[in-house]
């Protein structure tokens, strides 16, 4: 058995990138398949905010960098979901405001 210097090495010279198609009809075809194998666009389109998701209605909250932090940090803390601590938050707001 020859044994090489390299055990596993890539020739990077052969690997070629490809412009994609951006044409409207490629766009809609890739839309529309995507569509059918259940991957739907969650990014809103002039609303703010993530789309809930069609599976679970779930809506993602989006905070700031230290405010995600000090609820993870509370979650871990008391051996909870994030989603505890905000449904508690906003249980909190809502009686709150009556």
């Amino acid at each position: 058995m020859m044994m090489n210097d390299k055990p596993f090495s890539i020739d990077l010279g052969r690997l070629r990138s490809r412009e994609k198609d951006r044409s409207p009809a490629a766009v809609e075809r890739a839309d529309r398949v995507g569509e059918e194998l259940g991957f739907i666009d969650r990014e809103p389109a002039k609303k703010r905010g993530r789309k809930p998701s069609p599976r679970t209605g779930q809506v993602h909250a989006k905070v700031l960098p230290p405010v995600a932090e000090e609820i993870a940090n509370e979650a871990r803390r008391r051996g909870v979901q994030q989603g505890v601590i905000i449904e508690e938050a906003w249980d909190l707001y809502k009686n709150r405001i009556k």
